[in-house]
């Protein structure tokens, strides 16, 4: 199964989504910047099996970019040898100190 990953770290609305997306997939040359193109394609342009993967996302962007999860989520259902998964971006605290008593 091919996985395309799709990089959240820089990304701030669906205009940058959209053009990160155009440039790892290939969408057909008519594709619409939208959720009901996005669905579509993937319902029957795009070659499957694939597989989408979103890297880096922020708690914010969980919330900005809640119609595309919910669209995608809609896509895995119905269309078949079609998966993804999102990963939110990870922190870790090299600030901690130790407490001695």
């Amino acid at each position: 199964m091919k996985t395309t990953y799709i990089d959240f770290a820089d990304l701030g609305d669906y205009e940058d989504f959209y053009t990160q997306l155009k440039e790892k997939v290939k969408l057909p040359a008519h594709f619409g910047d939208n959720l009901d193109a996005l669905s579509d394609v993937i319902s029957g342009e795009l070659e499957m099996p694939l597989h989408l993967e979103f890297v880096n996302m922020s708690v914010d962007q969980l919330e900005i970019f809640e119609d595309l999860l919910t669209t995608l989520e809609d896509a895995e259902d119905q269309v078949e040898d079609f998966t993804f998964t999102y990963f939110l971006e990870q922190f870790e605290d090299n600030d901690e100190e130790e407490i001695e008593e």
